[in-house]
């Protein structure tokens, strides 16, 4: 018996996933993480009402969700002063990176981002056959102007910038933004993810404007909001961007608890002002360990803290692989240079205080081991 094979183009790619799990690392370790601080999740948890809203919901489970996710869009669009055909749900904003790749960015076509940035983006690109051009971070931020300029010299469809950034912190001002929306080169659409919106300064995020053809932006429930094992995210951009969707998009991809519980806790303000200052001093607290240890904490905008080791990716790397081994979950940047680096994300005090014990233990081994 034989079965078709694979298209050539899937041939070519690697059977691999953009991360490696805890849940993985745990049943290959055989035992839990004692602190689960590495994948950016809010261990603060969700809105008590939207944690109510599911559960609600899970008496309905037995139908479809809606697959327009009406309720959702609307008060989304009432949120942001737009009109709901401005806005696409979808399953996180990987769930929506995935189609939108496929509308814009076929075999051979240029796509552009920084080299180390968010790579479920590039898997996607990898998937549909793009051609994927990088440049390098300036500093510990993302380059607009380098990325605008490779844009230009490729012939790029799409963009990718996330502000703040992921995995170092960093982020641009609204100004910044905007230029480079005004910059675009024509035929080039701009994928602004903004997963960490809801946690960065006043004055971050360029005014929305729904009119605007080349820029789609990105925002999710699963940083501020906690929910990121519902798998809630939204794109905004012009109908006409909004509209395609339509043509590729799982329909029924949004389970109706997960579309219950992110209306719940669009709604609840105060949950999510309580978790920006949980997420504050959780922040603060991770850099004041780190410059305990004679490391450098880098500013950060988001819900984790990238700390600089001080020296290359190797020591790095040893430092991470001693924290796993004190059963501490943490991850680190891909990319040199900013592989000298480790990303803990915030959480509750017992998880950060474990953090804090294994640190100098940690250290010591990648000492030991490199010298």
């Amino acid at each position: 018996m034989t079965k078709p094979a694979l298209t050539a183009l899937a041939q070519t790619l690697p059977a691999s996933v953009p991360f490696v799990g805890p849940e993985a690392q745990e049943r290959q370790m055989g035992h839990p993480f004692k602190a689960r601080l590495g994948a950016n999740e809010s261990a603060f948890g969700p809105s008590p009402k939207a944690i109510a809203a599911m559960q609600k919901a899970a008496a309905e489970v037995w139908m479809y969700g809606d697959a327009e996710s009406h309720d959702l869009r609307h008060a989304l669009a009432t949120h942001h002063g737009i009109a709901a055909e401005n806005i696409m749900v979808g399953e996180g904003i990987d769930g929506l990176l995935g189609p939108l790749v496929r509308l814009y960015a076929g075999p051979g076509d240029a796509v552009v981002t920084s080299a180390g940035a968010y790579p479920t983006f590039n898997y996607h690109v990898a998937g549909f056959g793009g051609a994927l051009h990088t440049v390098p971070f300036k500093e510990n931020c993302e380059d607009p102007d380098a990325l605008l300029a490779k844009a230009a010299t490729v012939g790029a469809k799409l963009i990718y910038i996330s502000n703040p950034d992921n995995p170092m912190g960093s982020w641009h001002n609204a100004e910044v933004m905007q230029e480079m929306i005004d910059r675009l080169p024509p035929g080039c659409l701009l994928v602004l993810d903004e997963a960490y919106i809801d946690l960065a300064p006043d004055g971050t995020a360029p005014p929305i404007d729904p009119d605007a053809p080349n820029v789609i932006r990105m925002r999710t429930f699963s940083k501020a909001h906690g929910m990121a094992g519902a798998r809630v995210g939204y794109a905004i951009g012009s109908r006409d961007v909004i509209s395609g969707f339509n043509k590729v998009r799982n329909h029924f991809g949004m389970c109706r608890i997960s579309q219950q519980g992110a209306l719940a806790a669009l709604q609840d303000t105060e949950w999510l002002a309580h978790i920006q200052n949980e997420v504050a001093k959780a922040r603060q607290k991770i850099k004041e360990i780190a410059r305990q240890n004679g490391l450098t904490p880098l500013p950060s905008a988001t819900n984790f803290v990238t700390i600089d080791c001080g020296r290359d990716g190797d020591f790095a790397r040893a430092v991470l692989a001693a924290l796993v081994g004190e059963g501490i979950f943490v991850r680190m940047p891909f990319v040199a240079p900013q592989d000298r680096c480790i990303r803990v994300s915030c959480g509750p005090d017992p998880q950060i205080e474990a953090f804090a014990q294994a640190l100098p233990r940690a250290l010591a081994q990648a000492h030991e081991k490199l010298g």
